[in-house]
């Protein structure tokens, strides 16, 4: 299926999908639904620099194609919020790769961009490395700024989770722009501990592991 807002003409499924989200600003709504279902104005709140008519031409666009839906918000009978269908969830493994093939190129002239703590969820999902999971039972909790988000490592598997966590066995604590500084490679997880950007509450070996596991150590 092709959108009608741009078509390549090619018989490839690289240009298939940028069919649908190749039109600048509609990767970062579909990041903005990725973490999780959200209203018209908090979209547009937190998409800064995006003015409300293109964004509902991006919306209306996703829908048409099937990626995005709208449901009742739950208590709210009359309001709507924007949902990620199974179509567009299917995008969450590639965002976070390309998510994490972007932060090399981040520089100091960027930090004075907009920023989210809620970003600090896709982003942690973004640095896992699949290959160093250790193999142990462990809840790790991070508080960037207001947003509070948890790993759970259990049997090999790794499972996020927004909002505190009972008991979690290490706790991470920043701002948002640390948290990203350490992602992109600006900043070293010891030089943000040492200066106090960074507080860990937990076991040593535990951050250890967790450095291990976003791929920072």
């Amino acid at each position: 299926m092709a959108s009608s807002k741009r078509d390549y003409g090619q018989f490839c499924g690289l240009a298939g999908a940028l069919n649908v989200i190749g039109e600048r600003w509609t990767l970062l709504v579909v990041r903005e639904l990725l973490i999780g279902p959200t209203r018209f104005n908090d979209l547009h709140d937190n998409l800064p620099g995006m003015g409300p008519n293109l964004l509902t031409e991006r919306l209306r666009t996703l829908i048409d194609l099937g990626v995005v839906t709208q449901r009742p918000v739950p208590g709210d009978g009359r309001a709507r919020q924007y949902v990620l269908t199974e179509v567009g969830e299917q995008l969450r493994q590639p965002v976070l790769a390309l998510a994490r093939w972007g932060l090399r190129f981040l520089g100091e002239e960027d930090s004075t961009g907009a920023t989210r703590a809620a970003w600090g969820f896709l982003a942690v999902q973004s640095m896992i490395s699949p290959d160093t999971v250790p193999d142990v039972s462990e809840v790790y909790q991070f508080r960037v700024a207001e947003e509070v988000f948890s790993i759970a490592v259990r049997d090999g598997e790794v499972a996020f989770s927004r909002g505190p966590v009972a008991d979690p066995d290490l706790t991470v604590e920043c701002d948002t722009d640390t948290f990203i500084r350490i992602g992109a490679g600006m900043m070293s997880p010891f030089q943000a501990i040492t200066t106090g950007a960074v507080k860990i509450i937990g076991a040593p070996a535990a951050a250890e592991r967790i450095t291990k596991m976003l791929g920072l150590s």
